[in-house]
């Protein structure tokens, strides 16, 4: 099909992770919005590698894919339980947390549902022609093959692409991921042993085996995945006598904080805030805000304690090292035994030490890119001074305001870029440029709190009109 022929849609959306999803899922019983979606991969998954059996989700189960813009939707996760016959057991459960597996089955619940959904579908680039958008997408089969190519053409372009795994620098030169892992390439090497994986917190669940075979096992990170993956492997590791070592950076092993006024930073007030900031301050505050939602959830944290402690009855000394303050340097295969030499410094002391490992697992996190396939725009797209997508504080990246992200934004919006329960809101301002009406009212005061100067007492509200208010406080109290 030529361009000319290819009909134009309203939104193209490339990527089909949570926020795209939601998106797709809110746009669909729009009458004047035409939307479709593409995505590389075959199917909806959610983070496969770590569906770690019992682990949940950080956030409530209203933070699904449309509760928070439009709570009667058919794609909410209370109407998938009632679906499934299951609404009255979460009932009974009384956890506001959803399994992270059922969360996952959710997702691919609405992702069946949706017919503007396009599976194995890879776009290669996005030109633009006036006002409309046209991408290239080859068409792959499970084994990355191209099959064919397809054209799509849109007025606006929303990107899900989502963000990329991160190794540390030092792990960077040894490979990554099984497939990609010093052992991979050291298979043929006669007489030379063969390192265990070395793989990033993604690939975890089929690396497990591997990893507890390889003797020692060193996780490097913190945050709620290496948490949950030091608390999956703990008793393993001790019945095979296996060493299992958590190294993080961080001062300590932080929980996540989760205080009500805190809470309120995954707001619209919040975020006008922080993006208005400028840019170098914006990154120092970017990077000290990392505790409110990168830490570990407070019951994880006792339940690594309890199991510890547990291990350890009878006086038994436990084959495991946590270690704080120390950051990885260093990192290189011991030609004679195949082990990974790590070398660290104990950023308080300023002391270095090295630790052998038969494995490492990464914990180091994931990062936005800027997608190739948006090289032929050109200047058309914003960047930040470190070749960042520069996004504006209504999700766009052109002059023209037709080209929208979904949570590639945490550097220049902040808290809320990564949050589930903030993806409706932005889908919300989204769908209202597309529309020029607000198909999901927006609400942009949400907080108690002022954040930045509060306006001086001349620009206040004059007392009859805060008695006004507080009388309307007190009628529903």
């Amino acid at each position: 099909m030529s361009a000319d022929s290819t009909p134009i849609h309203d939104i193209l959306g490339v990527g089909i992770g949570p926020f795209g999803l939601g998106l797709a899922a809110l746009s669909e019983p729009l009458d004047d919005v035409d939307a479709i979606f593409l995505d590389q991969r075959p199917e909806f998954r959610w983070h496969p590698g770590m569906m770690i059996e019992g682990s949940t989700i950080q956030v409530p189960f209203l933070a699904d894919l449309v509760t928070m813009a439009d709570p009667t939707s058919p794609y909410s996760f209370l109407n998938f339980l009632k679906e499934r016959k299951r609404l009255y057991p979460f009932y009974i459960r009384e956890s506001f947390y959803p399994l992270r597996a059922e969360f996952d089955e959710y997702c691919r619940w609405v992702a069946a549902q949706l017919e503007t959904l396009r599976w194995n579908r890879r776009v290669v680039s996005v030109t633009r022609d006036d006002d409309v958008f046209t991408a290239l997408a080859e068409v792959v089969d499970a084994s990355g093959s191209i099959l064919t190519t397809e054209i799509y053409r849109a007025r606006h372009l929303v990107l899900g692409v989502g963000t990329q795994p991160v190794l540390p620098p030092a792990l960077q030169g040894l490979g990554g991921g099984a497939a990609d892992s010093p052992a991979a390439g050291r298979d043929g090497a006669v007489g030379l042993p063969v390192a265990g994986p070395l793989i990033h917190t993604a690939d975890y669940l089929e690396n497990r085996e591997a990893l507890l075979d390889s003797g020692a096992i060193t996780i490097i990170g913190s945050g709620q995945s290496a948490a949950e993956i030091y608390r999956d492997l703990l008793d393993d590791a001790e019945d095979r006598g296996a060493r299992l070592d958590w190294v993080t950076r961080s001062p300590r092993f932080f929980p996540m904080e989760y205080t009500k006024l805190t809470l309120e930073m995954t707001s619209p007030e919040y975020t006008d805030h922080f993006r208005a900031l400028p840019d170098e301050l914006r990154e120092r505050v970017g990077r000290e805000q990392r505790t409110l939602y990168k830490g570990i959830s407070a019951d994880l944290v006792d339940d690594i304690h309890d199991t510890l402690y547990r291990l350890s009855r009878g006086g038994r000394q436990l084959q495991t090292n946590l270690v704080s303050e120390a950051e990885l340097e260093t990192a290189e295969i011991d030609p004679i035994s195949g082990e990974y030499l790590l070398g660290f410094r104990n950023t308080a002391l300023d002391k270095t030490f090295t630790r052998r490992s038969g494995s490492v697992v990464a914990a180091t996190g994931y990062k936005s890119q800027v997608p190739d396939f948006l090289s032929p725009l050109g200047d058309d797209i914003r960047l930040d001074s470190r070749g960042r997508l520069d996004v504006s504080r209504h999700y766009t990246i052109n002059d023209e305001g037709t080209i929208h992200v979904l949570g590639g934004e945490e550097h220049t919006h902040g808290v809320t870029a990564p949050d589930l329960g903030f993806g409706p809101w932005r889908a919300s301002v989204v769908l209202a440029a597309v529309t020029g009406r607000e198909p999901y009212p927006i609400e942009r005061t949400i907080a108690f709190q002022t954040f930045g100067v509060p306006a001086d007492e001349s620009d206040a509200v004059p007392d009859a009109a805060l008695a006004l208010d507080d009388s309307k406080e007190m009628s529903h109290a």
